[in-house]
């Protein structure tokens, strides 16, 4: 339970009224307007609070179920239930009561909670379940058990051990009882006993070839899929285990396994293995990916050219890191990396090439080791290079500075926290709130806080102590004038924005209106800076807020100064660069895991330039380090995997059960691990994808899953807005003369024809505050892509402003290209080979369209435009 304080709540009552989202699981479900800003209008979202992974999709009766994770009592992820909604078309959605809600004890205390899993309808009852005439839905899922569990066996199932139990509906989903007799599978079998905390979300289907149930479940941190059979849903066998393969870097979730034709072609089959991932995507984060392959009843396996090896591609081995030292590369090194050496792999590093790899961990000081490790220039000669990756993930920072702060004055005296031993924030002039009542300015490294590196000076706010997260409280400065042009200060801390539920956050108060808001980034202490020009000569106070109790539930802050010019935050990286010209056009991270994994830089358009690659740890926070090994000059790709959605913002991917017509159709959670519960939405926290159908095709002699939007999503289609054919479009920007309302959905069709450009593309969403998501075709690279770097709010996540590419070779001369563009997304359907999904958050004004060409003129062989009707639209 939250903990509250009379004297926080008093003084902070203005600030944060709003920010709370409970609901009453037990009536009908919460109502909304489906109105507000960032509401997708195409995609289904909950009324109110958090959800994530679809859960449960069946056909039944005429309907299209869609269970999904969810927390009836809040806007981030906590006291996991099934939601669910109906839809009879797969595009417009009822939401009914939760379906099956967390379990507590009389304390408050959590003592089963429901991760995902799926339905089927048992109409050959074969569970004893059904009754005459009403063949029961049954569902299979993730029994969690926070405080443990013993089972009338006498079995002890420690805290939070993961089961898989089954519950069923007579009503057509309306209500659900527990099968008396759960979990129904306890443990994990041999030899995954070690894994009962990371055991589960089973995918259940009716295998008719043996008239039985198969299960496929998940063995997470092992990387494997476990396959289950069984002839009444309640007792289960285990067959086999598939894994691992292809993408490891994070943890395995969320299986699916169904069959498809290839290129519609009844007779030739195939089976699909579908895995997500977290984190270790290919666009970071969470992702999906899949294996095609056979599977007869009992074990699945993938075809050989499914599965992607470890081995380096042929080409030319550029840096190894076999030698005795860094020195003996011919790199130069900084910082933490002089004078060392490639170490043998170690503190559970695999998959490295050769005897020796570069661990910044093995620098001497763990993850406080900071520094660079610069290649000599070398002329692009290839078209790809290809590395290995592992480590933390902390992208580069875009627009980061180098550390020097502008010249300033601080705002009041005690805006630096610096004064006499033992002093109290009080005494520095500060009127503290709650837990902060009575506390010491910190010092950076007190016994009972957190260290706060990063910091100026001896002193600091660092609402760390104690308890750790655990207190809560507030701080609020003198009043001050705004004199300058900027406010520069150090924040860190937990990620959790001022408008979220329980924020930790720095908020700017003019006359008594809070204006300006800033978060840490689940980091150390860094610079930001508010433009406050417009502010000039006004009164003002800064107010620190610690309202979360939990994970990365304090806030870090010190030296708020007034300048004329605005500091820059530090790029806070572990990551490895390609410069050309001194400038980073390529980067790569790791994906918070040991494994190293293949990635692949096209640089094509940077033949026959000078370039370098630098190895930048500058991060000496929880997994600030990073892994290189075997940088490989060739003329391909190393592949890591089979991608699903080459975007960041499509996950737990599931198909449904049941589809009357055989077609396998299904949708994924629209959103991100790194950032979803960050993401500027409220009543509501996360969306899923409007329906897919997946098929199977053969390209270049490899058979691969595409999709497309379900048939008919063209329904929602209103008068073209825009048509055109045959036009040319030269190199720059041109402004298509439509007028769209405010954050109108769009489906656009286009076909390219490149020419003499070596790019070319749509801009949508784009607004006079130079607002834009750019969908683009790089014709050098061979690539289509989604730029988001500059597509609206993207302040609660360093590295959402970021560009998202997929492969896609020129085959026939055109690139086709269908955007779909909704109040907060935008999903590319490239060539019916490759799907990018990703989130935007622009403002509402935003509405323009324009097209693009780089180095050259492309041809727009056709372009149509349609706005599209909301779903929510009869509400």
């Amino acid at each position: 339970m939250s903990k509250h304080f009379p004297v926080l709540a008093s003084c902070l009552a203005t600030l944060l009224v709003g920010c709370g989202s409970d609901s009453d699981s037990t009536s009908g479900p919460p109502q909304s307007s489906y109105l507000e800003t960032y509401r997708p209008q195409l995609s289904y979202t909950a009324a109110k609070n958090w959800l994530n992974d679809p859960n449960g999709l069946v056909y039944h009766d005429g309907e299209y179920h869609l269970f999904y994770q969810y927390n009836p009592n809040g806007n981030t992820w906590g006291d996991m239930s099934w939601g669910h909604a109906v839809s009879t078309d797969l595009l417009h959605w009822n939401e009914l009561p939760v379906a099956l809600t967390a379990e507590k004890d009389a304390g408050g205390k959590l003592t089963q909670m429901f991760f995902s899993g799926s339905v089927v309808v048992d109409t050959n009852n074969t569970s004893g379940l059904s009754s005459a005439g009403k063949p029961a839905m049954v569902a299979i899922y993730t029994s969690v058990y926070p405080q443990g569990k013993t089972l009338a066996n006498g079995q002890v199932l420690v805290p939070n051990t993961q089961s898989q139990s089954i519950a069923y509906s007579l009503d057509r989903g309306r209500t659900w009882t527990q099968y008396a007799a759960n979990p129904v599978i306890a443990a994990p079998p041999a030899p995954f006993e070690t894994e009962g905390q990371n055991f589960r979300d089973p995918k259940v289907f009716w295998y008719a070839p043996e008239q039985k149930w198969v299960m496929v479940a998940v063995a997470s941190e092992k990387h494997q899929a476990l396959l289950f059979s069984s002839k009444n849903l309640r007792d289960w066998t285990y067959m086999s285990a598939f894994g691992p393969a292809n993408a490891v870097g994070g943890i395995w979730e969320c299986p699916d396994l169904f069959e498809l034709p290839v290129d519609g072609d009844a007779s030739k089959r195939k089976w699909v293995m579908n895995i997500n991932i977290n984190p270790g995507s290919v666009a970071g984060g969470s992702g999906a990916h899949y294996f095609v392959g056979k599977f007869d009843g009992t074990r699945f396996v993938a075809d050989a050219n499914s599965v992607i090896d470890k081995n380096p591609p042929a080409g030319t081995v550029y840096q190894d890191f076999e030698a005795a030292s860094f020195d003996a590369t011919g790199w130069t090194s900084t910082g933490d990396f002089a004078g060392k050496t490639p170490v043998v792999p170690s503190h559970g590093v695999a998959d490295n090439q050769g005897s020796q790899l570069l661990d910044t961990y093995r620098l001497g000081k763990d993850d406080g080791a900071v520094g660079t490790l610069t290649s000599p220039a070398f002329t692009v000669t290839s078209k790809y290079i290809n590395l290995m990756v592992g480590g933390g993930r902390h992208p580069r920072l875009a627009g980061a500075g180098d550390g020097t702060v502008p010249a300033g004055t601080l705002l009041f005296p005690g805006a630096g926290f610096e004064g006499p031993a033992n002093a109290t924030y009080a005494d520095l002039g500060w009127t503290p709130a709650g837990d902060v009542v009575g506390q010491k300015v910190a010092a950076g490294s007190d016994a009972d806080r957190q260290a706060a590196a990063g910091k100026l000076g001896a002193g600091v706010f660092n609402s760390f102590f104690g308890a750790g997260d655990t207190p809560k409280g507030s701080l609020t400065s003198p009043t001050f004038t705004i004199s300058k042009a900027y406010i520069n200060f150090l924040v860190g801390g937990g990620n959790h924005p001022y408008d979220s539920p329980n924020p930790v956050a720095v908020v700017l108060k003019v006359n008594g209106k809070v204006v300006r808001s800033a978060t840490g980034a689940d980091s150390e202490l860094n610079w930001t800076n508010w433009d406050v020009r417009e502010f000039a000569g006004q009164q003002a106070q800064i107010v620190i807020i610690d309202d979360n109790d939990g994970a990365w539930g304090h806030i870090v802050a010190d030296v708020f100064e007034a300048s004329d010019q605005p500091a820059k935050p530090v790029s806070d990286e572990t990551t490895v660069n390609l410069l050309v010209n001194g400038q980073v056009v390529k980067s790569a991270t790791g994906a918070n895991a040991e494994t190293l994994n293949w990635r692949s830089w096209n640089v094509d358009a940077y033949r026959g330039k000078s370039a370098q690659i630098q190895v930048v740890d500058n991060n000496t926070g929880g997994w600030g380090h990073i892994l290189v090994d075997h940088i490989v000059f060739s003329d391909s790709a190393k592949e890591e995997a089979n991608w699903l959605d080459y975007g960041a913002d499509f996950y737990a991917a599931v198909t449904w059960n049941g589809i009357p017509d055989g077609k396998r159709i299904g949708l994924g959670w629209m959103s991100n691990w790194d950032y979803a519960g960050n993401t500027p939405t409220t009543p509501w926290r996360s969306a899923q994808t409007f329906a897919r159908e997946f098929t199977l095709r053969t390209i270049a002699g490899q058979v691969r899953l595409v999709q497309q939007p379900v048939d008919n999503f063209s329904t929602l289609r209103s008068k073209a807005l825009y048509s055109a054919q045959d036009r040319s479009v030269a190199a720059g920007v041109q402004a298509l003369a439509i007028a769209p309302a405010p954050g109108q959905a769009l489906d656009i069709v286009a076909k390219f024809q490149p020419g003499s450009a070596s790019g070319f593309g749509l801009k949508v969403r784009t607004g006079t505050n130079g607002e834009e998501t750019v969908i683009g075709y790089d014709a050098v690279a061979g690539e289509v892509y989604i730029d988001r770097s500059k597509s609206g709010d993207a302040s609660f996540n360093a590295s959402f402003a970021a560009r998202h590419t997929a492969p896609l070779p020129l085959r026939t001369g055109t690139v086709d290209l269908r955007i779909v563009v909704d109040t907060s997304s935008v999903m590319v359907f490239a060539g019916n080979e490759v799907v990018l999904t990703d989130q935007i958050f622009p403002q509402p004004s935003s509405n323009g369209v324009a097209l693009f060409a780089v180095g050259g003129a492309a041809t727009l062989k056709e372009l149509t435009i349609w706005p599209l009707k909301s779903i929510w639209a009869k509400r």
